[in-house]
């Protein structure tokens, strides 16, 4: 199998990090070489991050370049835009509508872009856009974005629901994994 490409994008404190371990943990499960960078970005000012997922037969490095990204997972509806050189022809975003004003924008030097997913579908671009914050929030947390948006991406990937419930459960303490199954379910049944 070709090697896959997934970038999970996003603002710090949004729960990349375990989007991308739960990820990584459910191709590791069906066999594929995975590899799994490491967070990029300000993810502790609340700056833009991003991961990424590469898996197949045999992966040699866990960077992805332009133009080589199979998904695209967005936290946040202007990191998918920042994002879209990445996106190859005929490539998925899944993106949650949720708008953070970048630093610019809250200190009034420049206005968050309108019509963000009408304009990225404009470029070509398959877009879901969902809102994953009021999902999360049904769920019972709105730190349940990341898993809403997990729920969503399983849509496109031909994977047992099990594969993908046995890797919430070992990558989410059991106090909260009532509350993350339901968000999954939530992001899955949209």
């Amino acid at each position: 199998m070709e090697t896959k490409n997934i970038m999970i994008v996003g603002v710090g404190g949004q729960g990349s990090l375990l989007a991308s371990k739960l990820l990584g943990r459910l191709l590791m499960e069906q066999g594929y070489d995975v590899k799994v960078s490491e967070v990029h970005g300000m993810s502790q000012r609340g700056g833009s991050v991003v991961t990424y997922v590469r898996y197949g037969d045999r992966v040699a490095s866990p960077v992805i370049d332009r133009g080589e990204a199979d998904f695209i997972v967005s936290f946040e509806v202007l990191e998918a835009a920042r994002w879209l050189p990445f996106l190859k022809p005929g490539g998925q975003i899944v993106t949650s509508t949720q708008q953070i004003d970048p630093m610019p924008v809250v200190t009034g030097a420049m206005t968050y872009p309108e019509d963000l997913v009408a304009k990225m579908r404009a470029t070509g671009a398959k877009v879901d856009a969902l809102d994953c914050l009021s999902l999360a929030e049904k769920a019972g947390s709105t730190k349940a974005v990341n898993i809403v948006l997990m729920g969503r991406l399983s849509h496109y990937f031909d994977l047992p629901e099990e594969a993908w419930q046995k890797a919430l459960s070992a990558c989410v303490p059991a106090r909260f994994l009532e509350l993350n199954q339901k968000a999954f379910a939530l992001g899955k049944n949209a």
